[in-house]
């Protein structure tokens, strides 16, 4: 993942981000321009489109399918590198989870979670250049 200060790819400490390579990196970069624009990753989430929709009135609640707003190229690259992600990975262990839970018809539910993880953890590399939940802890 390339942050924009022009760093290389590798996060501090030797991390990068599961799952993505350098073209999902460039396309991710290119997608969502200047980090600095979104206060937080909910809304850098709510930009590119893979939360649910959500919908609210009094004690009526009704949850739909992803809003599919903002750019679908980044959508896209989001899904994409979750599928490609190892069986270790935070992204990979939530959709594991969610599956295992709901049933196998509940996968695109599951990689659309496990996408908007994965932009969490992107807006945290592109703003702070390191992400701390994929940080390796030592013995104390």
């Amino acid at each position: 993942m390339t942050v924009p200060s022009g760093r290389p790819s590798r996060l501090r400490g030797g991390q990068t981000i599961p799952g993505i390579g350098p073209a999902f990196a460039a396309v991710m970069v290119a997608e969502i321009g200047d980090v600095a624009r979104f206060p937080g990753p909910a809304r850098l989430c709510s930009g590119a489109g893979p939360t649910p929709r959500h919908r609210a009135s009094d004690t009526k609640v009704h949850r739909g399918p992803i809003t599919r707003q903002g750019s679908s190229l980044l959508r896209w690259a989001c899904v994409e590198a979750v599928q490609r992600c190892s069986a270790d990975t935070p992204m990979r262990r939530l959709r594991d989870r969610i599956v295992d839970r709901r049933g196998t018809p509940a996968r695109n539910v599951a990689k659309a979670a496990a996408a908007r993880k994965l932009l969490t953890l992107v807006y945290y590399a592109l703003r702070d250049g390191e992400v701390r939940c994929l940080a390796k802890t030592g013995p104390a």
